[in-house]
This record gives structure tokens, sequence and C-alpha cells, in this order.
């Protein structure tokens, strides 16, 4: 919602840009408050495959929220789920079980019922194609994060982890913003301006928060509640945006959430202490 009312004001890079600028300012605000310090690091491989990943999941996002409708990145997670059980089998030679597999089935055929959401095929290879290519390659960056996260979590705080990451991925998406940037796109608004910070807000304390939430609650309101972005995401792109939800949406919607939820609930159920190294995988 925030990026679609931001881009009426400026284009796709600088809300990115804005995104990982005001996270780092309020989650570096944050830190000074709670631990009276800061503790940046960048000669960690991970930091850098983070930040490159977070950066192009923010960026091909946000051009798929501006040429497409609000509800668009509900795509992203279940893209980075499937994403992530691959590179634990493939890459971290990690036992993916059969609920595992199942699991990513539906979510890839979620993902295809809502991108295709029964338009005829010339108009899929069209617009329609390009946003659900682009939220595909936004859904893979996320992962890379989340590997990145998982790596970096057994050396580093979760603070000043993200703190991290945020700030190297702020300096990666402002490079090309004097070369490619179109800047200030139209009328300069106090809503705009406000969604701006608030994505910021979001970026920077919405994964620290989540992380401490999953410390005090049961594991099946984790997998609920973090799951349940999804379906908020088409209440409001209907409520304000007055987007267009079909029934394929809507199924669509349902066949991955059951994925989400046959993976959360089919594992092991993990202690308290190692809940916090699986935190992004929720988000």
């Amino acid at each position: 919602m925030l990026v679609k009312t931001a881009s009426t004001m400026v284009d796709s890079s600088i809300i990115s840009f804005c995104r990982f600028f005001f996270g780092v300012l309020v989650l570096g605000i944050y830190l000074l408050m709670k631990d009276g310090k800061i503790e940046f690091r960048y000669r960690m491989k991970w930091l850098w495959f983070g930040a490159a990943g977070k950066s192009a999941n923010y960026i091909f996002e946000n051009v798929a929220l501006m040429i497409g409708y609000s509800y668009g990145n509900i795509l992203v997670q279940p893209v980075q789920t499937v994403v992530l059980l691959l590179a634990g089998s493939f890459v971290f030679k990690e036992k993916v079980t059969r609920a595992g597999w199942i699991s990513a089935a539906l979510c890839v055929v979620g993902v295809i019922v809502v991108g295709w959401n029964g338009v005829p095929l010339d108009k899929l290879l069209g617009s329609s194609g390009l946003t659900t290519v682009l939220f595909t390659l936004a859904g893979i960056g996320a992962a890379v994060h989340v590997m990145s996260q998982r790596m970096l979590v057994k050396t580093m705080d979760n603070g000043n982890m993200n703190f991290s990451v945020f700030l190297i991925a702020t300096l990666m998406v402002s490079i090309p913003i004097p070369f490619q940037s179109e800047g200030f796109t139209g009328v300069s608004t106090a809503g705009a301006w406000l969604a701006l910070v608030c994505l910021g807000v979001i970026t920077g304390l919405s994964f620290f928060w989540f992380a401490e939430a999953m410390k005090r609650v049961p594991f099946a309101v984790v997998a609920i509640v973090g799951n349940s972005s999804v379906l908020f995401s088409i209440l409001w792109a209907y409520i304000f945006f007055r987007d267009p939800i079909t029934s394929y949406i809507i199924i669509g919607t349902l066949i991955f959430v059951a994925g989400f939820l046959l993976l959360n609930f089919s594992g092991p159920r993990k202690k308290t202490a190692k809940q916090e190294d699986s935190v992004e995988a929720a988000v």
C-alpha cells in the first residue's frame, strides 16, 4: 500500500533508496536507545550477499508494484519459500521432507494461478506476465537475503546484522540514481512523504521486532501470523485502491497459503532458543 502511495510522487529508484535510507536511520536510532552503540560490519561476504539480495528484492518489487496491482507482491513470499527449499536441498545439503516438496509444489501452483488470473495468453505475455516475472525476481532476491541472515545470525546479533545489511544496501541502490532515476514524477504530497518514511520504519524495525516476538509466542501463532500478510495485502488492495480481486487470485492465494501452513506445521517444533534462526523465512 505504501509503495503504491509513494509512487504518485517519485519513481521506483527513489522508493528503493528511501526504504533503506529511512530504515537504517530508524534502526540506528533504535539501537542507540536500546544498546547505546551501533556495530557496523562490512568484511563478511554474507553481508554483501544479503544486501544484494534485499536490494534486488526491493528494486524488482517496487517496479512491479508501480506498473501492476497493489496486491501483486503476494507472489514474493511463495517464490521465496520455494527458492529456500531448493537452496537448502542443493546448496546447504539439508534434507527436505516429502511435506516440504508438497509445500513447494503448492506454492508454485498458487503462484501460477495468481499470475495467470484467467487472462488470455496474449495479455499474459504482456504486462501481466512482466509483473509476474518481476515479482519472481523479487522473491529470489528475498530468499538470498534470508539465506544470508541464517548464516550471519550465528555470529552477529539481530539488530546490528540488519543495520549493516541495510546500510550496505542503501549504498548499492543509490549508485544508479544519478544516471537512471527520474526523481520526482508527480506532485509532492504529505501522504507520499509519509509513505516513504513509513516504508523505512517497516524495513528498519519489522525484521527485528518479528524476531523478538518469536521468543514470546507459540510456534503455531508465528506460522499463522507470519503468513497472514498475503491476506491483508488482498484485503487492503480492495479497500484502499479498489483493485479487482478475482476468483483466480483468491484460489491461488489459498493454495500457496496451504503450502505455507503445511511447511510450518509438518516439521518438528523448534526450541525457543533456535526459533530466531528461522525468523526471516516466516517474514
